[in-house]
């Protein structure tokens, strides 16, 4: 598939997942942005990072497939709302895993709520059985559902969402993750902004 074509193909997918979620809005680009310069950060090659862009593109692709009643509820989920939220994971990788060309596209929308320490979904994985570009997705999907609004509360302080992060490494994120994402904050590549601009010089989960 064209390199070119697969990424514009992405991205229109990434514009109906985020017409669906009202309160996400710029998210799945975000987040994809977020997750290339970290694996750029990280030292994979151009073409890697590439691939896991379009990868972020689409992390979320399954929640087309959850009831915008539940998806964009405003108050609390309940504990069978929330079991239907999950479900996000494995209908994303539904939808995609028949995608030869980018077989990692599913494994990225499948697999970006697995924690370090194995107290995830769907599956339960831990370490390094969690697929790298999901750990890296993970990290980025978790600053940007914490640094933006959301339908349950406001963007959080820039400073308390490094905070959780660091918290987090080692239980729920990849450490070697959270060190990559860390250098590009003390680089400035992954900063404060006064207010929502395009990922990549702005900058818990879903």
């Amino acid at each position: 598939m064209n390199a070119i074509f697969a990424s514009e193909i992405s991205a229109a997918f990434a514009k109906v997942i985020d017409m669906k979620d009202t309160y996400t809005n710029g998210h799945s680009e975000r987040v994809a942005k977020y997750t290339a310069m970290i694996a750029k950060e990280m030292g994979y090659d151009e073409e890697t990072v590439e691939k896991y862009y379009r990868i972020g593109l689409l992390h979320d692709v399954g929640k087309v497939g959850i009831p915008k009643a539940v998806l964009n509820k405003p108050g609390k989920l309940t504990d069978e709302e929330y079991d239907v939220i999950k479900e996000h994971t494995t209908k994303g990788h539904e939808v995609l895993k028949d995608i030869s060309a980018v077989p990692e596209l599913a494994v990225g929308a499948l697999s970006h709520h697995e924690r370090h320490d194995g107290k995830g979904y769907p599956n339960g994985l831990s370490g390094n059985d969690i697929p790298e570009v999901a750990r890296i997705i993970a990290v980025a999907d978790s600053f940007d559902a914490m640094y933006s609004d959301r339908q349950y509360r406001k963007q959080m302080d820039f400073e308390k969402v490094l905070s959780i992060i660091r918290e987090v490494s080692g239980t729920q994120l990849n450490p070697e993750v959270v060190d990559a994402f860390f250098r590009l904050v003390d680089k400035g590549e992954i900063r404060a902004v006064e207010a929502r601009e395009t990922a990549g010089n702005e900058s818990l989960p879903d």
